[in-house]
């Protein structure tokens, strides 16, 4: 696996049977191969599909038939189709268990930046404000630094802040935080990486349990 492809498959792992999941651009989309086969969700796309299946190949894609980042999909036995005011209805109405979305940036208290970057034209915001302030539980999937090597993780947010509401999980290539009222705690390492990488690639504080600090090379 790659680091996002492990990325999407610890986040799979997160999801129950029953849970209705959206999945956001980027590494969330990945989610959806990861899934294992005696775990039944339906993958919610907000351009209007309930019932989203794995990434199709080649041979299968049809051009009609698209997520919200309008990248192919396949579509499971049972899918629905609405339009997008009853999809964004879904979401506001709080019945969207999961969202999995990327970020650009995410701070020392668990809220998010992933919509916009300073002097770059962008497309829009998109429904991640709406899933952030509907969804029941929100997890975020992004490498753990940026393409020039700085971190993500940032005690305050220097760019457009998507939502007050603050995340539940936050699942990079190096670990994984759970988010408290307190900020955030670190409940896992990546297989190889140290306790030691993660402080040195993360600008925000957070809490580390006594087990990770008896030893600089703790993964589990």
């Amino acid at each position: 696996m790659n680091p996002k492809q492990y990325i999407a498959a610890r986040a799979a792992k997160e999801l129950k049977p029953g849970d209705i999941v959206n999945l956001g651009i980027g590494i969330p989309t990945l989610v959806a191969d990861y899934i294992p086969s005696d775990v039944k969700v339906f993958l919610h796309s907000e351009n209007g599909i309930l019932g989203v299946g794995p990434s199709p190949d080649l041979e299968h894609t049809d051009p009609n038939l698209v997520n919200a980042g309008k990248l192919p999909v396949s579509v499971l036995e049972g899918a629905s189709f609405f339009d997008s005011a009853s999809s964004f209805a879904m979401i506001r109405g709080g019945h969207v268990s999961v969202s999995i979305l990327g970020a650009l940036q995410i701070d020392a208290n668990g809220r998010i930046a992933n919509w916009a970057v300073p002097g770059k034209s962008v497309l829009g915001v998109g429904g991640a404000m709406d899933l952030l302030e509907g969804s029941k539980k929100v997890i975020v999937t992004t490498k753990h630094t940026n393409t020039e090597g700085g971190t993500k993780i940032v005690k305050e947010l220097t760019y457009p802040i998507t939502s007050e509401r603050m995340v539940d999980l936050i699942i990079t290539d190096l670990a994984v935080f759970t988010v408290k009222a307190d900020g955030l705690h670190l409940i896992e390492l990546s297989p190889g990486v140290s306790l030691r990488e993660v402080e040195q690639k993360t600008d925000a504080p957070f809490h580390i349990p006594e087990s990770f600090k008896n030893s600089k090379e703790v993964t589990v």
